[in-house]
């Protein structure tokens, strides 16, 4: 059978480390790339005789995260040890949450434009939220690089609070689960969450898959891949992990619940274990820990939940006349959303301008350069200036172009200056009209064809105006003029 014809179920394991200056357990400072195994302390290193103490700011940043999924909080949680040896996990077990989790429920709305962009275009349950199981909290365990003959331990990451967010079974396809992956990092990313950079390991995911060929028949047999850091990696260990599957039962192979790896050289994936159940990690209540009542953390984040991007998207469409696609870019990024509505704060150009502007010629640069947003020369407040002077008629648009540029090398330069200095200075009314009625007497056959009907020749005898007055002429009030003096 072709792999069309199965039936594919994915559920998605996402593990986030949570934005905070300490361990979840200790004091040690959280950190990145610094000099392996610089902090540590008897805690986070397992050592005999120290106990853990809660780091409440994780507590309710995991909180939050629930709030913005849409998930519950029960009013009492607990934690639990979860046992196993590894080189990793120095007290031979991870403090973690089994049955009493901070989160349950909720959902990961699929937005668009996070699909692929080849997928984009075909999005077979266009809307869909992805349901959520639950959302836990535990501590993260050292790095592992693993060498020929032996394996380096930077206990650095050991202890970093990480959340755990687990789907249901809800996801049909390597294109929804790339689109899972990035909704997800944008909302942790707007609700100060997480940084979520998959790169630099702050979110990091399991995949579960299984196939099956119809609808009544129970889930086939769980394969998990195993430390996915890379969405465009997760699609393409999926894509393979389906087909191999799907071949196996194609052939009578029987497929048996492991654990596998992705090989991004190989492009394929390797079994690493076969699997363990919740059972053989023998779960039971941390003694060190006592149950955490949860209201007060409720009520201190309530206040603290902002506008997802699916909600700001709405609200620029509605509000600011933009259209779903332009929403949509702008709402992919806090920060780009944030410089977007500095910007309509400081002009009095419409949003769909504004958002033009920013899409068309802002991230084209940006992209360019390999810059970030807020690494651009160009503030919001120099963008609305720009656009003022395009709404006043001072510059044309394509001046505006040139302005752009050139504010882009010299920022500190206030716009409408710079555009005095450029020669960008529009030429008086009386010149302008003049200019229009030599066009007009200079092309009687346009004309006659404009007066019978054919108004698109407008555009034509525009062009003649900017091109009489060197530019200077404003395009839509030369328009204008030769509306009113033909029509």
């Amino acid at each position: 059978m072709p792999v069309s014809d199965y039936i594919v179920t994915i559920g998605l394991e996402v593990h986030c480390q949570i934005k905070t200056n300490t361990k979840m357990f200790c004091g040690c400072e959280t950190s990145f790339a610094d000099e392996p195994n610089t902090h540590t302390c008897p805690t986070c290193l397992g050592l005999p005789g120290a106990l853990p103490v809660l780091n409440e700011f994780a507590i309710e940043r995991t909180i939050l995260s629930g709030m913005l999924l849409g998930c519950s909080t029960p009013p009492t949680v607990v934690w639990d040890r979860k046992n196993y040896f590894y080189p990793d996990m120095p007290k031979d077990y991870q403090i973690t949450q089994m049955d009493l989790p901070l989160c349950l429920g909720g959902g990961v709305p699929l937005y668009s434009h996070t699909y692929p962009k080849d997928a984009q275009k075909n999005i077979v349950n266009p809307g869909k939220v992805v349901e959520l199981n639950r959302i836990h909290l535990e501590e993260d365990v050292a790095k592992s690089t693993h060498l020929a003959n032996s394996t380096l331990i930077d206990f650095n990451r050991a202890g970093t609070p990480l959340m755990e967010i687990v789907s249901e079974p809800d996801i049909a396809s390597a294109e929804e689960t790339f689109a899972y992956l990035k909704s997800l990092q944008q909302i942790l990313i707007a609700g100060g969450i997480s940084d979520a950079d998959m790169e630099k390991g702050q979110m990091r995911c399991d995949v579960n898959i299984s196939v099956r060929k119809n609808e009544s028949d129970p889930l086939g047999t769980k394969i998990e891949l195993k430390n996915m850091n890379s969405t465009s990696a997760v699609r393409r260990a999926i894509h393979y992990e389906v087909a191999r599957q799907c071949e196996a039962l194609d052939t009578g192979e029987p497929l048996v619940q492991s654990t596998r790896r992705w090989s991004d050289e190989l492009e394929e994936t390797q079994e690493m274990r076969t699997k363990e159940d919740a059972h053989d990690y023998r779960y039971f209540p941390d003694p060190d820990l006592l149950p955490v009542t949860t209201a007060a953390y409720i009520e201190k984040v309530r206040p603290l939940v902002p506008e997802l991007p699916h909600e700001k998207s709405t609200r620029y469409q509605a509000d600011l006349g933009l259209t779903e696609y332009d929403a949509s870019v702008i709402t992919s990024d806090v920060h780009l959303a944030c410089y977007f509505e500095r910007a309509a704060e400081s002009t009095k150009a419409p949003g769909k301008k504004i958002a033009n502007w920013i899409i068309n010629n802002l991230l084209g640069l940006l992209n360019e350069k390999s810059l970030e947003i807020s690494d651009s020369p160009i503030t919001a407040k120099t963008l609305g200036g720009i656009l003022d002077l395009i709404e006043a008629g001072t510059i044309s648009n394509s001046q505006a172009k040139d302005l752009f540029a050139a504010l882009w090398e010299t920022p500190e330069k206030d716009p409408a200056t710079l555009a005095k200095e450029m020669g960008f200075e529009p030429a008086d009314s009386g010149a302008i009209d003049a200019i229009v009625d030599e066009v007009i007497a200079s092309n009687p056959d346009k004309v006659a064809e404009i007066q019978g009907g054919n108004e698109k020749l407008l555009n034509f005898l525009t062009g003649q105006v900017m091109k009489a007055s060197k530019g200077k002429a404003n395009p839509k009030l030369a328009t204008d003029a030769l509306k009113a003096k033909i029509l």
